[in-house]
C-alpha cells in the first residue's frame, strides 16, 4: 500500500489546520507557507474536506478555515477517504479479481493488511496528535519560518521599490 501525496498533504494541512484554528479560522495561504504546499493543490484538497464536512469555510476579512467539529473527533482515516484516498494494500481494489477474475494466493493476506492499516489510522485523532509534545515543537517551529519568511520577502520588496 502506497499513499500518495494527495492523503500526505491532506492529513498534514489538517493537522495545521487543528494547531492553528483554535483562535481564529486559518487561510490556505498561510497553510501553504508553513507547510511548503501548492496553494492550487490545497484549494483541491480542502473542496474535497469541505464537501465531506470535516472543514467550514468562514467568509470575509479575517476569514479562512476551521475544522467542523472537534479535534478529537475527527480521525485520519475519515480525512485519507475525503480526499479519494484509498487504504487498499491489494492490487484488485479489494475486487478479489487479482487473477483471472478470481482472488490470487496472496488475497486475503494483503486484505487483512489493509483492514490494520484502515483500523489503526481510524483510531488517531487529530486531537490526539496535536497533544503530542514532537508535533507541538514541529509546530511552533514551522510557524515562527513561517513570520521570518514573509518577513524577509516583505524587506525585499521594500528594498526593490
Amino acid at each position: 500500500m502506497r499513499l500518495t501525496t494527495k492523503g500526505r498533504y491532506a492529513v498534514t494541512a489538517m493537522l495545521d489546520l487543528a494547531f492553528h484554528s483554535q483562535k481564529k479560522p486559518v487561510t490556505l495561504t498561510d497553510i501553504a507557507t508553513r507547510q511548503t504546499i501548492s496553494l492550487s493543490y490545497l484549494e483541491q484538497l480542502f473542496a474535497r474536506l469541505r464537501r465531506a464536512g470535516i472543514v467550514t469555510g468562514v467568509r470575509g476579512p479575517g476569514g479562512g478555515y476551521k475544522l467542523s467539529r472537534a479535534a478529537k473527533d475527527i480521525n485520519i482515516a475519515e480525512i485519507i477517504a475525503a480526499v479519494d484516498e484509498q487504504l487498499d494494500s491489494t492490487k484488485c481494489g479489494g475486487e478479489a479479481n487479482c487473477q483471472n477474475n478470481k482472488a490470487c494466493l496472496t488475497h486475503d493476506l494483503w486484505m487483512g493488511l489493509s483492514a490494520q492499516i484502515r483500523d489503526y489510522l481510524s483510531g488517531i485523532s487529530l486531537g490526539e496528535l496535536l497533544e503530542r509534545d514532537p508535533v507541538q515543537q514541529v509546530a511552533e517551529r514551522q510557524t515562527k519560518d513561517a513570520k521570518q519568511f514573509i518577513e524577509m520577502r516583505a524587506k525585499e520588496k521594500r528594498s526593490a521599490a
